[in-house]
């Protein structure tokens, strides 16, 4: 109770007493005892590390109770809807060239997910760099494209592997580097078809673990667009 009074009185300027002495008439705080602030503190943020660590003990015995599955067994594997073998005959591209592993998913004449699995065996990393192994933004904007031409080298759309070609590229933005052991995950979607001119444009967007890592707007032309 006496320190609970204390500490009021340190904190209400009314309650402070005031002496006035001849050789100083001005005003001068009587010494009153100091609570220190550091040890009140510390005894509150102790009593809240308590809690914490108790807390999050429980919830560590909660999850690992409710889950004991091995890690390796938790995350599906993407599915295959066009594998490598497919993609071969569809693309004309080859090693070292060919920069897209999978399609995961498609649908005809509008739009494909392809993933290209980077590793540091890639031919491209001994030089691009050394010491820092990122994949080269110009070959991100290809493996795009690339699953562009899986989208448009299809019976459902009428493009031609014999006259197909990556026409151009706008607006692009390099959000993250992408680095050997990644797994990079592009969608293209056709955004306008003129058959006529056999030009087609595309958006694309490329993802590593859910985070956008480049992004852009291309144009693919085929067919009898090309002499």
């Amino acid at each position: 109770m006496a320190s609970s009074a204390l500490a009021q009185s340190l904190f209400n300027p009314q309650s402070l007493v005031l002496n006035r002495t001849p050789e100083n008439p001005s005003f001068n705080l009587v010494s009153l005892p100091r609570i220190s602030k550091s040890s009140l503190l510390s005894t509150q943020l102790k009593n809240t590390q308590i809690s914490f660590v108790a807390n999050c003990a429980s919830n560590a015995i909660d999850s690992s109770s409710n889950d004991d599955t091995p890690i390796e067994l938790k995350f599906p594997a993407f599915p295959t809807v066009v594998d490598i073998n497919q993609i071969r005959e569809i693309l004309p591209h080859r090693f070292p060239f060919l920069l897209v592993d999978r399609v995961i998913e498609y649908n005809p004449g509008v739009s494909a997910v392809g993933i290209k699995n980077v590793t540091i065996n890639d031919n491209f990393f001994p030089g691009h760099f050394p010491d820092r192994p990122i994949m080269p933004g110009v070959l991100m904007v290809e493996a795009m494209a690339q699953v562009g031409g899986v989208v448009m080298l299809q019976p459902e759309v009428g493009g031609s592997r014999d006259n197909f070609v990556f026409a151009g590229v706008d607006k692009v933005r390099f959000r993250k580097p992408v680095v050997a052991g990644d797994t990079l995950v592009m969608r293209m979607t056709l955004t306008k078809l003129q058959k006529r001119f056999g030009i087609a444009k595309m958006d694309g967007k490329a993802y590593v673990g859910g985070e956008l890592v480049c992004e852009g707007e291309f144009i693919l032309a085929m067919g009898n667009s090309i002499s």
